[in-house]
């Protein structure tokens, strides 16, 4: 008889475990155990009746490395190239994005004369930064801040500007505190391999390619950016779910883990709300704090380095006007970010309309907006996430994009969610002449993972206790090796490929 495999977390990596799992010649029996209503996690993507689409978490995914190759693969094999939107790289979108500093909009500098004359809102030429790179010596600590990685390498007003507002956008986190080396691997082991971070990107890695699909050598060639699906980043965990429950995956919500026992005989209980169910193996897409509570008391040691990776809660806050339009300097971009020095509740906007006006709908010439706001700073700016107002976070997003893009129009739509850590996610809708509470059936779940300084130590210790106990357990996700689609589905195939070998 088949062993049993439970797969306990039905977002993103969740899915993708249970996609590698079924896809060899001899699949184990799989279960996938999802404690919300629905799946797909943090890929939530609102359709209107008007047929505009709202994301309301990641609103697309980079082609580029092993881990997009993949993910190209698996979205042509679940018969989604049709629906693919991407965005090229001679797209406005690719090639403009922006930085709000001292109360103005900059685009980020690209180009020669970027190289050789200052350009706002940097004082200097950044070739001083790059010669600064090529002649510092290596780093020999183990790891180090991003902060102090990049005032190291490149200068203190880079570090300050550029990269506090790219870790704001990406982690939702502060620079101060993560780890270069968790959080940007490549750049860390750019400068350990040629002494310079600029060499060792212009050298490459040598990564390998994932596998090849029609669509990842069309992405190659158009020099795409990202991309998005017709329907929103939640077709692919819809699409993920369809050709699960074709192979005869279980797929079941409404199923909080509750604790997981080992027997004698080397299988897992499984304790739920309703009931139990044995497994020969467990993969666990769970944050990592939340799957901490779960564990059997033998495990102590594994549940308190899970609990020392923190997160951060995130408001996203969608708005759609009528009859507006971006001023000029942004009018063509993808969006802009905003450093904590400016202000620390505001993360940065993204012109969704513009990589995406497929999304607009009906109201082709609508104009939609993402604000972004909270992360690290969240419980300063805005108090507890799950006490947080809805009211609140809307007023704080319509000021910003009056501020910031001269938009003084209320939205005829917005959506408020709150990604937030340890309660339930909630929302609020607004627009078209009313108001409502936008009803969410999302459990209590971290938001953005932080890898602060030592995350590394961290993961290797989690991976000794598994290989030292000889636990049938996996552990994939957002809150070990990346925080990206990308890298959620790459730890699933790579902790699949341990547990069975390659699949085809």
């Amino acid at each position: 008889m088949a062993p049993t495999v439970a797969v306990v977390g039905g977002g993103i990596s969740g899915l993708a475990a249970c996609y590698h799992l079924t896809r060899g010649p001899h699949p184990p029996k799989v279960l996938l155990l999802e404690a919300g209503a629905r799946l797909g996690g943090w890929l939530q993507s609102t359709r209107a009746a008007d047929g505009a689409v709202f994301e309301h978490g990641p609103r697309g995914i980079r082609p580029g490395g092993s881990a997009g190759t993949d993910t190209l693969h698996m979205v042509s094999e679940l018969g989604l190239a049709g629906a693919v939107l991407p965005v090229p790289g001679d797209h406005p979108a690719s090639r403009n994005r922006f930085l709000y500093v001292a109360g103005a909009l900059h685009k980020l500098p690209s180009g020669l004369g970027a190289l050789l004359r200052p350009v706002p809102p940097f004082s200097r030429a950044l070739l001083w930064s790059g010669l600064r790179d090529l002649l510092a010596p290596a780093g020999t600590e183990p790891d180090e801040s991003i902060h102090a990685f990049a005032s190291r390498r490149f200068g203190r007003e880079v570090a300050d500007i550029a990269v506090d507002s790219l870790c704001r956008g990406v982690f939702a986190g502060d620079c101060r505190a993560l780890s270069v080396r968790s959080c940007f691997p490549l750049l860390f082991q750019a400068e350990r391999r040629r002494r310079s971070v600029l060499l060792g990107l212009a050298l490459g890695s040598g990564e390998r390619r994932g596998a090849e699909s029609g669509l990842s050598r069309r992405a190659r060639a158009e020099r795409w950016s990202q991309w998005s699906l017709r329907g929103g980043m939640e077709t692919l965990p819809e699409a993920l779910a369809e050709f699960l429950r074709e192979r005869g995956v279980e797929l079941r919500c409404h199923q909080r883990l509750r604790s997981l026992r080992r027997h004698c005989d080397g299988r897992w209980e499984l304790t739920l709300a309703d009931g139990t169910v044995k497994a020969d193996h467990v993969v666990s897409a769970l944050p990592a704090a939340a799957l901490a509570e779960a564990l059997p008391a033998e495990a102590a040691a594994l549940a308190q380095e899970l609990r020392r990776i923190p997160a951060v809660s995130v408001a996203v806050v969608n708005l759609q006007y009528e009859g507006v339009a971006l001023p000029p300097a942004p009018a063509q971009g993808f969006g802009h970010l905003v450093p904590s020095s400016e202000d620390g509740s505001l993360l940065g906007i993204v012109y969704d309309s513009v990589a995406f006006p497929q999304h607009n709908g009906a109201a082709a010439a609508s104009l939609r907006l993402t604000v972004m706001l909270g992360g690290a700073w969240f419980e300063q700016s805005f108090g507890d996430p799950a006490a947080a107002a809805p009211e609140l976070l809307l007023h704080r997003a319509q000021a910003a994009v009056r501020e910031q893009l001269g938009l003084e129009p209320a939205p005829t739509r917005s959506i408020v969610r709150v990604h937030q850590v340890g309660a339930s996610t909630h929302g609020w809708r607004g627009g078209h002449g009313g108001v409502s509470w936008d009803s969410l059936s999302v459990p209590p779940q971290a938001c953005i993972p932080q890898y602060t300084l030592g995350h590394w130590q961290r993961t290797e210790r989690i991976g000794r206790f598994l290989a030292e106990h000889q636990l049938p357990l996996s552990l994939i996700g957002a809150s070990y090796s990346g925080v990206s689609v990308n890298d959620c589905i790459a730890s699933a195939k790579a902790a699949v490929e341990r547990l069975l070998g390659p699949q085809c």
